[in-house]
């Protein structure tokens, strides 16, 4: 909560946007629910409702998102791709994810199916927002096999379980999330949770095993920087 408050006010908005943008980086960085949220605001002074952290999480969560996929570096050109199942109201969704060779979410995308049409929208996305890759890994479901060939031919597919690891410890912050929430409400709610929260938590979890002590907390001060560039640009 040390964001400079020289900073304009919300238009509309009773609290402070250090506030509002605090409350959205611990409920995205931590396994936290909006209740925990609302003790950890209250203990600082802050008086305000769960549903107004809710809304705030909902409203300002998307673009903390969208900053940080406008300045993030250039993706690789070697994409994972896979998908896991999501139960949303005793229905079977799937969450499609593609990271990067460096293991950063490009995207994700929920679908009730899991077939050839679901993964050719899903690769269509993303060749949208990144072009063509060189390298496509993914694991033996045959409904990749198609619109990979369709849609970048240029790529070398490589279908193999054990090749995918990568992408499958990006699946577990979402499991967390998912129980803490007592699962998801709405393939929509889904959606707009998972894809902020990938997002934030690109930036602010660098992989501290490669890092020694003094670049862990150089990349955490750089992150609280952009997280509170991001809070300048916030508008109601």
């Amino acid at each position: 909560m040390n964001t400079p408050s020289s900073m304009p006010r919300l238009k509309g908005y009773r609290f402070p946007r250090e506030i509002v943008a605090y409350a959205v980086w611990v409920y995205h960085r931590f396994a936290l629910s909006t209740a925990d949220v609302e003790d950890l605001l209250a203990d600082r002074g802050v008086t305000v409702s769960r549903e107004t952290i809710r809304k705030w999480v909902n409203r300002f969560g998307r673009h903390f998102a969208d900053c940080i996929r406008r300045d993030r570096p250039v993706a690789g050109d070697k994409w994972h791709l896979d998908e896991v199942i999501i139960p949303i109201n005793g229905r079977k969704y799937w969450l499609w994810r593609a990271v990067d060779a460096n293991g950063d979410v490009l995207d994700i995308l929920v679908q009730p199916q899991r077939n050839a049409n679901a993964a050719r929208r899903f690769l269509a996305r993303l060749i949208d927002r990144f072009g063509e890759p060189r390298v496509i890994i993914t694991d033996k479901l045959r409904s990749y096999f198609r619109p990979i060939r369709d849609l970048a031919p240029g790529a070398d597919h490589r279908a193999h379980k054990g090749l995918n690891n990568r992408i499958e410890g990006s699946h577990r912050p979402t499991r967390k999330r998912e129980k803490l929430m007592g699962r998801f409400k709405s393939p929509r709610q889904a959606q707009r949770f998972l894809a902020a929260h990938d997002q934030i938590n690109t930036v602010f979890r660098p992989r501290r095993y490669q890092l020694s002590a003094v670049s862990y907390r150089h990349a955490r001060s750089d992150a609280f920087d952009l997280w509170r560039g991001y809070a300048a640009e916030m508008t109601a």
